[in-house]
């Protein structure tokens, strides 16, 4: 059976868009950071949170640091996959094309 194709972090659906990002939980400042490409080929954005990974209380974090940054109610952000895991994905839902250019633009600040 063949291996899937590496996915981008950013996906357009019908509703919205899917980010997926690697969480680091217990960081010294939250922050979103650049686009990196994982050892399976998949491109994930960086995500940091001074919040513990216990109770929900990092991915309540990611939620508001996400939500924050994109100027979206914490109600239009969900974690659809990774609940436990340090690699999660998001669903943003709002216009696809603003978000994706906001996430982008993040991104860029980020790298440089």
């Amino acid at each position: 059976m063949a291996a899937a194709a590496p996915s981008p972090a950013i996906a357009r659906c019908a509703d919205g868009l899917r980010l997926r990002v690697r969480l680091t939980p217990r960081a010294r400042r939250d922050a979103l950071g650049a686009f990196e490409t994982l050892a399976d080929g998949n491109q994930v954005m960086l995500a940091h949170v001074r919040a513990l990974p216990a109770d929900g209380r990092a991915n309540a974090a990611l939620i508001a640091l996400v939500a924050d940054g994109l100027r979206l109610a914490k109600t239009k952000v969900e974690v659809v996959s990774g609940q436990t895991s340090r690699v999660k994905i998001l669903h943003l839902d709002g216009d696809a094309d603003r978000l994706a250019a906001a996430l982008e633009d993040i991104a860029a600040r980020a790298a440089s």
